[in-house]
This record gives structure tokens, C-alpha cells and sequence, in this order.
């Protein structure tokens, strides 16, 4: 009886392996070339297929050749440092090529191979392929393309994350909830971002950029030649702006979450070129580790600022920033089940830090070296600005009134 038992049981665990094997083959081996035969028939050409890890290798062989290369002063062409694989692979395919990045995901409880990421036309997207469309800002030739990507409703653009690094980073907020949950998360965070409660936060903003300049005259009046790296200055500058707009008398707090979200975000972007294979992420390696520990300090810090904000919301209220919205829009006394859990609310407040931080000080670092390598676009931006301001601080109300171009 043991002896047929234990017969049944290999039989059984030989039968998983041979389906995962036969899986593994299907979707690490046919399933790639057989999509790169499909576009190829079309025109869409590509660098050649690695199995199981793509093209990651060599993209990550350009990257590092290029590594300590700077950027000329009068050159705006960054393409080659931070995308060179795309330099090199749009001269040889053209623009529309065929980029294969593996990464692993679980479905139907089968472990397999995630295909590509494309630039293609739009006659590409309406295939059966699986494909995940990216445009690069300098390759968008057709708007429509665009709106079809961002507006779609039927579940053709799938927001495909495989690095569980990056997706803990971000939390499953607004940035990666689809169909009914995104309904529910932007119905609670749209009302943030309306035009008055835009124009209440230009105060904070305005404050926090006045501080930071006092700080640097502050250093010019001392004497002699002064230094001011502007890229962790603008990052400074747009963690104060994110911890007061979004979490308000809880900014303290709140600028610890930051600094634990940015060490956290510099762990997860190591490993964006890596092959992500489901488990690994588990095992206790000094990387997997340390995330694991940021990410839960994060959590911490964040549900205590949700609770002391609960516990005064009989005296001082929710508050008006973005955490006050989003507790008053779930709060259990509307007779309503709460749109959102509080998980998710820590979700939302990860994915606002990740989301309004680098874009915004790499938006301000940019504009300041164009302005420093075009002397006369300062005199004349400084001129349009004293003249529609005088020596007032710049009002929302005063933004239509301000070219820009």
C-alpha cells in the first residue's frame, strides 16, 4: 500500500515537472521565435534572441561602455548614455524593432517567460501578440498611437510589471491597478489634483522653494567662489514640496518616509536589469534583505501617520492634504464599504512619492543647465517674470499671463 503511494506521488510530481518543462520550452524557446518570425514577415526587424535572459546581456554590456561617458555642454542628445542599446539597434533596424526582455512571472499557477516591449506602429498593436507598446519621446510619430495606449478600455495594454522590486517600490497604486480597481483608486485620488486644491498647494511650494534659496544666499554672503550641486538640491526641494503636500503637519514623518522610499528606490533600480525569477526575490540574500526591511520601516511610518491622523480626526479633522482626502473619501461614517483599505491607502502615498519626486527635480536640474548654457533665455524669462510680477512671489493666477515658449 506505502510502496503504491509513493508510486502515485512521483508519478504525480513527475507529471508537474514534465508540464513545467514542456512549458518552459514553450514559452523560453517557440514562443519567441515564432513572434519574431511574425514581425519579421511584417517588416520588424530586432537584435537577435538569448534564450531565457533576451536581450538583457548586451544591453547591459552598452550600458556599462558608456558608463563614464559626459554629456557635451551645447549637446541635448542623452539618448546614448542612458538608452544605448536603442542608439545602436534603431541605426542598424530603424525605428520599428522588436526588443526582447525576459522576465518571469506566475500565471495559471505556471511559472513563464513574459515576451517584449516594442516600438511598433499601430498596426502592430491590433496582432494577437502579447506585446507591451513603448514610445520613446523621440520616436512618437502619431498621437493617435498614443491616446489608443493611455486610453484603452479592453485590456490590450496590460500593465506588465515583472521586477516584484519595482513593484513593491511603487506600491499597487494608481500607477498599476487596472479595470475596476483603478476606477476605484482614481475616484478617491482625482479630487487631490482638481484645479483649487493645485492652486492651495503653490503656497507650500513657493515656501519651500524660498527656503531653499535663503539657504543659498545664506552661502553667497559669506564670500568667495560657492558650489551649489542643483540636482540634490532639487531633490531636496521636491521632497519637501511631496512631504508637506501630501502629508501636511505630519511633514516630519513624512520626509522620513522619503528618505526610506529613496534608498528603497535606489536598491529596486539595481535590479531592473536582471532576469526576475519567481521565488528568488525570497531567498535571503544582503539585497532581498535590506528591501525587504525598507519597505516594511515604510509601511510602518506610513500606517503610524494614519493612525494619529484617525485618532484626531474628532478635533483637528482629516486634514486637507493628500492623505486627509484620501482618509475622508474612505472614512466609515459616509454608511458606505470604504473605497479604498488602509493597504491600499499606503499604496496611493508610496506610488505619490515615487511618482512626484524624480520626474520633478530632473524637470528643474534640466531646465536650470539649459538656462545656464543660454544666458540670453534668463535675462529674457527674468525680465517676463518681473514685469508680469513685479517683486512678488509668482501666483498661480499670474500663469497665463507668462509665456511659455
Amino acid at each position: 500500500m506505502t510502496v503504491g503511494l509513493v508510486s502515485m506521488a512521483a508519478v504525480a510530481v513527475a507529471a508537474v515537472l514534465a508540464s513545467w518543462a514542456f512549458n518552459a520550452l514553450v514559452y523560453l524557446v517557440w514562443r519567441p521565435r515564432a513572434i519574431t518570425r511574425q514581425l519579421r514577415a511584417q517588416g520588424i526587424g530586432g537584435p537577435g534572441y538569448k534564450f531565457f535572459a533576451g536581450n538583457l546581456a548586451e544591453i547591459k554590456q552598452l550600458r556599462a561602455d558608456t558608463a563614464g561617458d559626459a554629456l557635451d555642454v551645447g549637446s541635448h542628445d542623452f539618448v546614448p548614455m542612458v538608452q544605448p542599446h536603442f542608439r545602436k539597434w534603431i541605426a542598424i533596424h530603424g525605428t520599428n524593432l522588436l526588443n526582447l526582455q525576459f522576465y518571469l512571472r506566475k500565471l495559471d499557477a505556471v511559472y513563464h517567460a513574459i515576451v517584449l516591449t516594442l516600438m511598433v506602429p499601430c498596426s502592430i498593436c491590433r496582432t494577437h501578440v502579447p506585446v507591451l507598446v513603448r514610445c520613446e519621446a523621440e520616436r512618437v510619430h502619431d498621437v493617435n498611437v498614443v491616446k489608443q495606449v493611455l486610453f484603452d478600455r479592453n485590456g490590450l495594454y496590460p500593465k506588465n510589471f515583472g521586477n516584484p522590486h519595482i513593484a513593491r517600490l511603487l506600491g499597487k497604486g494608481l500607477v498599476l491597478t487596472e479595470g475596476d480597481d483603478w476606477k476605484r483608486h482614481r475616484k478617491v485620488v482625482h479630487p487631490a489634483f482638481n484645479m483649487d486644491k493645485l492652486k492651495m498647494m503653490t503656497v507650500t511650494m513657493s515656501d519651500c522653494a524660498g527656503s531653499m534659496m535663503s539657504e543659498w544666499k545664506a552661502k553667497l554672503d559669506k564670500g568667495g567662489d560657492v558650489e551649489i550641486e542643483l540636482s540634490s538640491q532639487f531633490e531636496e526641494l521636491t521632497a519637501d514640496v511631496i512631504s508637506h503636500t501630501a502629508f501636511g503637519s505630519s511633514y516630519t514623518e513624512g520626509k522620513k518616509v522619503f528618505l526610506a522610499q529613496r534608498e528603497l528606490q535606489f536598491l529596486a533600480f539595481s535590479t531592473v536589469f536582471n532576469v526576475q525569477i519567481p521565488g528568488f526575490r525570497y531567498l535571503p540574500t544582503k539585497k532581498n534583505l535590506q528591501i525587504s526591511k525598507l519597505d516594511r520601516e515604510v509601511r510602518t511610518m506610513l500606517m503610524n501617520i494614519i493612525k494619529s491622523r484617525l485618532a484626531a480626526k474628532d478635533t483637528m479633522g482629516y486634514g486637507h492634504d493628500l492623505l486627509g482626502l484620501m482618509l475622508e473619501a474612505c472614512a466609515p461614517e459616509h454608511g458606505e464599504n470604504p473605497l479604498l483599505s488602509m493597504d491600499e491607502i499606503i499604496d496611493e502615498c508610496k506610488t505619490f512619492f515615487f511618482a512626484g519626486n524624480d520626474t520633478s527635480s530632473h524637470l528643474l536640474t534640466w531646465t536650470m543647465f539649459l538656462l545656464s548654457t543660454h544666458p540670453e533665455w534668463q535675462e529674457k524669462l527674468r525680465e517676463e517674470v518681473l514685469t508680469e510680477c513685479g517683486s512678488d512671489v509668482p501666483l498661480v493666477e499670474k500663469r497665463p499671463s507668462i509665456s511659455t515658449h
